[in-house]
């Protein structure tokens, strides 16, 4: 198990908890993987990945998202997992649709960052789609 394994508390309310991508031909960082476990419904989780741009395009965050899916379906029993991308950002946006999820919804200028309004998506995959897809 991932909190036996890192001797970390992970699965509290409210908490997030970061995990390190590390390539296995450099042992070196390459991105890392971010949940959040949500405060008021504990069945649910959301989910951030971030990649080195020289690791992209190589199914390596897929392979990630994949596993922490199946921890967080299989072994946290959990019942849905968000993820929230910026909608200028078609990989992430296509990554997350390879992954399972769904598009759930588009916020119009709902953030403001970098000087200006942008806009996100939400997605969202239920476990019983991800047992369902497997």
């Amino acid at each position: 198990m991932l909190e036996q394994q890192a001797g970390l508390a992970v699965n509290q309310p409210g908490s997030w908890y970061q995990l390190v991508i590390v390539s296995n031909a450099t042992e070196c960082v390459i991105g890392d993987l971010a949940l959040h476990f949500c405060e008021d419904d504990q069945r649910q989780v959301e989910l951030g990945i971030n990649l080195a741009p020289e690791q992209q395009g190589k199914g390596l965050a897929a392979e990630a998202i994949s596993c922490v899916l199946k921890y967080l379906f299989d072994e946290l029993n959990k019942h849905r997992v968000i993820a929230v991308t910026d909608a200028e950002n078609s990989a992430a946006a296509r990554l997350l649709r390879h992954s399972g999820f769904r598009q759930e919804g588009h916020f119009i200028e709902n953030v403001w960052f970098k000087g200006r309004y942008g806009s996100e998506y939400l997605f969202a995959l239920l476990a019983r789609e991800w047992r369902n897809a497997r």
